[in-house]
Formats: structure tokens, sequence, C-alpha cells
């Protein structure tokens, strides 16, 4: 029995051509799939930079900043203790560093004598100044005397009852009180200026004394060296026993509470940028758990090639265009530091949201109080003049009160 005979045979070359037209169809889906899923992509990257992108601007390339408050000595002297090292918090006027105060005391000690010496010397002047009064007084009276029997002998010398030659004697007599008075009152005029419209502790030489008090006991107190700001130790060089001159560094003190950001974005990032607009970081430190706010403060006046020591130079042949990077200055929120510390130098990114361009590009105002201060050393000079005050009111004496008296009668006169 024979078998039917198919009316539409398959051969090889149809089965192959067959296949090849199956995976060109599924090819040509795969691949519209693919333009519509980038043509998706497109769309959505497109309406995400229009809506939401094109108002943040954002770089990893930022880093923490902030005071490192350097110790240095301001005078000489030899280290005999250390009060901190690194990484132990300090407060504000804890002493980090003493020096031997062995010389400083000496030269106090000279600076009241003199000091003393010199009240006294005033002291001294102001009777000078009365005396040369009194001698005045008593040549005043000799010439009157002398005018007086000058005068008594003319009238008789003229009656002939005394002779020519006695005339001459009383005459001569006047002259010589005349001089003499002459002399006192030059002697008076003389010590009077160095005392007139002062008192004791105005005297220019009293004044120069004590201004060397005052100096040499700031550099008495300036021998135990305090911490001007609360923060933490870094940096310590210093070691006891060694001699140090004013201004070299000993140790550095970082308020951690007072640190910022400084974000470098690209030059083609900064057109919408403005002080005042809201940022916000994240630090490798924590990582992305931990969000920190912040605000603008500043825009960096010049790119970090422009300020460098050696500046770049491109008029040459070879110039390549560098895309430059400025740095953008970021307060930080207060409360985020204290619940997480940051420390100097650690990266940061960050993230500048550019709906608020209110605010300018360069501040318009001066800063209206100081950006970093200290109180520590404003003691001194009030512990000094208290110093000084002791000093003169020890030397014055009881005769303070008639000298001044008799400095204003004279001034007066």
């Amino acid at each position: 029995m024979t078998s039917p005979i198919n009316p539409n045979p398959v051969t090889e070359d149809d089965a192959a051509v067959q296949l090849k037209a199956k995976r060109l169809r599924k090819r040509r889906l795969l691949l519209r799939g693919l333009i519509a899923l980038v043509v998706v992509v497109g769309i959505g990257w497109a309406l995400y930079h229009f809506l939401v992108g094109r108002w943040y601007e954002g770089t990893d390339d930022a880093y923490v900043d902030g005071n490192v408050v350097q110790i240095t000595p301001q005078v000489p002297g030899t280290v005999i203790s250390i009060g901190a090292d690194d990484n132990d918090y300090v407060r504000q006027g804890q002493t980090l560093v003493k020096l031997d105060p062995s010389d400083a005391d000496v030269a106090l000690a000279q600076a009241e004598a003199a000091l003393a010496q010199a009240v006294r010397k005033v002291r001294g002047l102001y009777s000078t100044v009365h005396t040369s009064k009194a001698d005045v007084a008593a040549r005043e009276s000799a010439v009157q005397q002398a005018q007086a029997d000058y005068k008594r002998r003319k009238g008789l010398a003229e009656s002939g009852a005394i002779s020519t030659e006695e005339l001459a004697h009383a005459r001569d007599a006047l002259t010589t009180a005349q001089s003499a008075l002459a002399a006192a009152q030059a002697q008076l005029a003389t010590t009077d200026a160095l005392v007139s419209d002062t008192e004791i502790a105005t005297h220019p030489d009293v004044k120069a004394a004590a201004a060397a008090v005052r100096a040499a006991w700031l550099n008495d107190q300036r021998t135990t060296l305090v911490a001007p700001v609360s923060g933490y130790v870094a940096k310590r060089t210093v070691q006891v026993g060694q001699r140090v001159q004013p201004g070299t560094p000993l140790m550095a003190v970082v308020p951690l509470h007072q640190v910022w950001v400084d974000a470098n974005f690209k030059e083609t990032q900064l057109q919408d940028m403005r002080i005042g607009q809201p940022v916000t970081l994240t630090s490798d430190v924590y990582g992305g758990s931990v969000t920190y706010h912040g605000h603008v403060a500043g825009l960096g006046i010049g790119t970090g090639s422009a300020f460098s020591l050696l500046p770049a130079q491109n008029a040459s042949g070879n110039w390549i265009k560098i895309v430059q990077r400025l740095p953008v200055r970021i307060e930080l929120d207060a409360r985020d530091l204290d619940k997480y510390p940051l420390r100097i130098g650690l990266s940061m990114d960050v993230s500048v949201n550019l709906h608020n361009q209110k605010g300018p590009m360069l501040a318009k105002n001066a800063p209206q109080h100081p950006v970093f201060s200290t109180d520590v050393y404003a003691q001194d000079r009030a512990q000094a003049n208290a110093l000084i005050a002791k000093i003169i009111h020890a030397n014055s004496g009881p005769i303070t009160d008639s000298a001044q008296a008799r400095g204003a009668a004279i001034a007066r006169h």
C-alpha cells in the first residue's frame, strides 16, 4: 500500500529561511523594545532635569575646614610644663604651656623698683619747687630792703650827710639783690616747668616708669600660655626643656563646633548659585544615613590656581582649556554638628538647592561683629594698672596732697 504524497513538501532550505525570518522578527522586537526603553528613559531624564535636577547642583569635591588656632609664645623661655596633648579637649583660659618665669620675675622686680624711684624723684621735684618759691620770696624781701637803703642813702648823700662811696656801696648791694632775685626766679621757673599742671601719677617720668612696669608684668604673665578658645589640641610639637622663641608654633587648638565646608564647584555650576541657598550634605564618616543641613555662606573670590604661589600662565602655544573650580563656603547647622561632630579635612558630598535665587552672588554688607575673637587676655591691662597704682600709692607718702596743692598753687602763680 503506498503512502499519500505531501502536496507542499518542506525542504531543508525552506526550514532555514523560516528560522532566519523568525530570528529576524525577534531581533526587531528586541531592538524596538530597546529603542522604546531609551526613549522612555530619555523622557524621564528630561522631565527629571527640567522639574527637579536643574534646581540642584552637587559635588563630592568638598572638605571640612575650620579655625586652627596656633599657640605661639610671645616671650622667649624654657618650657617647664605642658598641660595638654594631642586630641585632648581644653577649655578657654586653660593652661597649655608654662615657661620658666625666673628672668621675667627679675625684670618685673627691676621695673617696680624703677617706678618707685621715679615716684620719689617726682616728690623731690615738688619739694624743690616749694623751696625755690621760698627762696624767691626771701630774695624779693632782700631787694625791697636794698631799695629802701639806697633811697635813704641817696637823700643823705644829697645833703652831704654821707659820702659818695657809701652811696655806691648801697647801689651795688641793690644790684646784687636784684641779680639774686632774677636767678631765684629763673630757678623757680625751671623747677616749675618740671611739675606744672601734673600730679605724681601723671608726671611724664612716672608714666614712663609705669609703662615699663606694665610691659614687664605682661611679659611675666605671658610665660603661661593659655587656650584662647575651647577646642581640641592638635599638632603638638613642644617638649619639656625646649628653648622657644616668640612666634614658634607649639601646638594648635581646633574648635570643632565652628567648622564649615569648602565645596569646589565647577565654574559651569555657579550660574544660579546664590548666598543663603539651602544645602544638604553627607559625610563619608557617617555614610548616607546621616544628613547635615546648612546654607551657602559665600562664593569664592578666585580659583585655587589664581591664588597659588605660582599662578598658571596660559599664554603658550600648547594651551588646553581646563574647567576651573571655585570654592563655595557652606555654613553648617550647629545642632547637626553637636550630634554628629566632624573633623578637619573630612570628605563631604554636597547638594545645593537653587530654587531661591533672591540672594546675591557676592556679599554686599561689611561684617558688623568680629568673625572670631577671644577675651582671655582682657584682664591683663586691668591687673597691671592695679599693680602700678599700688606702687605709686606706697611711694607717694604723706606729702602727696600738699605737694599736689603746691603744684596747683604754683601753676596759678
